[in-house]
């Protein structure tokens, strides 16, 4: 491409389905929301579906909205929402993968019992969806696929072996399958979000000695609001960023820099 081509249609999504798994609360629905802006149809595979808020704001688009009610942590449910996604929609063009938990304990409190749910949710769920869904965009000589990170992958974290090694692992698996399927037209980059404001912050955002310390981490001296990562989303599921690949894109207010 010259750069006498760029297009601001380049960011568009027209046309695209995007899976998001977790994708109607928390930040997966500003993922679900910012695609669905941009022109995608939204699959959204996750343990309930809401009150109807995400179909309506992503209706709201002109978007399609498809749930599935699936435990992607029991393994071959995720072929289960790849197969059903293409069914819905006759293609995969973006994987989301969002869902997550987050058990906290002390080191000595901490066990198998808290520690093999956070694997097989944080990091085993997202390789095999990642696994069936680049499947379908081999095929079709496309796709993006974004993975969610943390700053802990870098930070590490008292209380959070399971959610640090996790999200490390995310960062790990998001290269080595870029190295792999790049050549096939397909990137995969990863988002690291930083502290947000959302239900599962709630009680540090309250306590307002923790707050104080974690905005004193940030240049940005506040907290992120899940509508800071809808434009990095975008990027990344768009012709805008075919040659950004096996990427960490940090959006954390400059946390890192302190």
């Amino acid at each position: 491409m010259e750069i006498t081509d760029f297009s601001l249609d380049l960011f568009s999504l027209e046309g695209r389905t995007a899976v998001v798994t977790g994708g109607n609360t928390g930040l997966g629905r500003a993922f679900s929301l910012a695609l669905a802006k941009a022109g995608a149809n939204v699959f959204v595979a996750g343990l309930a579906d809401d009150d109807g808020t995400t179909r309506r704001l992503i209706e709201a688009e002109g978007r399609e909205y498809a749930f599935l009610e699936a435990d992607i942590a029991r393994r071959g449910v995720p072929a289960e929402v790849v197969a059903a996604c293409v069914e819905r929609f006759g293609s995969l063009d973006v994987l989301v993968n969002s869902a997550g938990i987050a058990l906290l304990d002390d080191v000595d409190a901490f066990d198998r019992d808290k520690w093999d749910p956070m694997i097989a949710v944080n990091l085993t769920a997202p390789f095999e969806l990642a696994h069936e869904a680049s499947r379908v965009m081999r095929s079709q000589g496309r796709g993006k696929i974004i993975n969610i990170a943390s700053l802990f992958a870098f930070l590490g974290g008292k209380q959070s072996p399971a959610y640090a090694a996790t999200k490390a692992g995310i960062v790990g698996f998001t290269k080595a399958y870029c190295d792999e399927l790049a050549a096939d037209g397909i990137q995969v980059n990863a988002i690291a979000p930083g502290y947000f404001a959302t239900a599962i912050t709630a009680a540090t955002r309250s306590d307002p000695e923790a707050s104080r310390r974690i905005l004193e981490h940030i240049p940005a001296e506040r907290w992120g609001d899940p509508a800071d990562l809808m434009g990095a989303t975008v990027f990344l599921a768009s012709r805008a960023s075919d040659y950004v690949n096996g990427h960490v894109l940090v959006v954390d207010g400059g946390y890192l820099v302190r």
